[in-house]
């Protein structure tokens, strides 16, 4: 945790108003090995969800897929008068890392900071998901600006579903995604680095540094599988009280972390409220990063993944507590994690103007 400067930019926290959610149409059997054939309609639900209550503008990988997803939605009962679709082909659909991260300016307007994508450091097909951001500005007539380092002009990596705000200045981060040896992204960035990147984009005074992600993130510790701002005061992480899971201690100290940082004046006091995790989901002998933590706050709604099990019940119901004016909707998400990625990975919000 250290201290930061404000600057002209404000990340707003994602239960502040949307114009709209982003999600791309998916179209890479290989991220779905052999399970590829029901993504499609899960996707259908999750945009019928959301329509309900804003725009969904969706990007499809060519005419084709326009006519699938349309034909897909229209069977599903989706709102199509508030959906939009545009051909934007990507290599991949996980638009909370490769689409832009919108902003406030000091002028209130929001601006698209399109941050360097490579795949999270691992995959060597991202070319056409770093140009997402371009389109998503021509698409939107939104300023774009690309991050920086200071002196070099190297664009910075940078990912959605790595961080979490509270709207007020505080944002939550894993040493796991930015300071470990494994998928590097920014080659060389120290943690103060890090804490200046998020003060001069993000408007953020405070960064509360977590330890780890869930096990079986594909992305190396995002901090959207354990632990996310649901008030400016308010944080919900998930915790595995069986010794024996993998997630057990990293877990428990992530809630030792948070408990410290909310003793330490000019963050907290802060409110942690535990999630569970689901039953280990397993796929041909692999963990899944299976987390309630992975939901989706849009207009009114909380879009929540659940995994058959129990602790759905649990998850739901705790959402629904620490969010009462908003409604709370589980997905079936049992087969969409086997693409390694949720619901919050597959979603960007884009804030409401305020000329609009």
């Amino acid at each position: 945790m250290s201290e930061g400067h404000r600057s002209g930019f404000r990340l707003p926290a994602e239960w502040e108003p949307h114009r709209a959610t982003w999600i791309a149409w998916p179209h890479h059997e290989p991220d779905w090995p052999g399970k590829f054939g029901p993504i499609p309609w899960v996707y259908a639900e999750i945009a019928r969800v959301i329509a309900l209550h804003e725009q969904v503008e969706v990007l499809c990988q060519s005419d084709e897929i326009v006519e699938s997803a349309r034909a897909a939605m229209n069977a599903h009962g989706v709102h199509l008068d508030r959906v939009g679709l545009h051909v934007v082909p990507t290599d991949r659909v996980w638009l909370r890392d490769s689409a832009p991260i919108a902003v406030r300016s000091a002028d209130d307007a929001i601006v698209l900071l399109d941050w360097k994508f490579n795949a999270w450091a691992k995959y060597d097909n991202w070319s056409r998901d770093d140009r997402v951001g371009i389109a998503i500005a021509a698409l939107t007539l939104l300023p774009r600006e690309e991050p920086a380092l200071a002196g070099t002009g190297q664009r910075i990596v940078l990912e959605g579903g790595g961080i979490d705000v509270n709207g007020e200045g505080l944002l939550l981060v894993t040493e796991e995604w930015l300071l470990g040896d494994v998928q590097i992204r920014n080659p060389g960035l120290t943690r103060e680095a890090y804490e200046q990147v998020f003060a001069t984009w993000f408007g953020v005074s405070r960064t509360i540094w977590l330890g780890q992600g869930c096990v079986g993130d594909d992305t190396h510790g995002h901090v959207d599988d354990v632990a996310r701002f649901v008030a400016h005061d308010t944080v919900v992480l998930a915790v595995e009280p069986d010794p024996a899971d993998e997630n057990h201690e990293r877990s428990v100290d992530n809630l030792r972390r948070l408990e410290s940082a909310s003793a330490t004046p000019g963050i907290g006091p802060l409110r942690v409220v535990t999630l569970p995790f689901p039953r280990a989901v397993v796929m041909n002998g692999e963990r899944l990063p299976a987390s309630y933590a992975n939901f989706y706050i849009a207009n009114g709604v909380v879009v929540v993944p659940t995994f058959n099990d129990p602790n759905d019940r649990v998850a739901l119901d705790t959402l629904a507590s620490v969010l009462p004016s908003h409604h709370v909707i589980g997905i079936n998400a049992v087969d969409l994690v086997w693409g390694l990625g949720t619901i919050h990975c597959l979603t960007q919000q884009e804030p409401q103007s305020r000329n609009s």
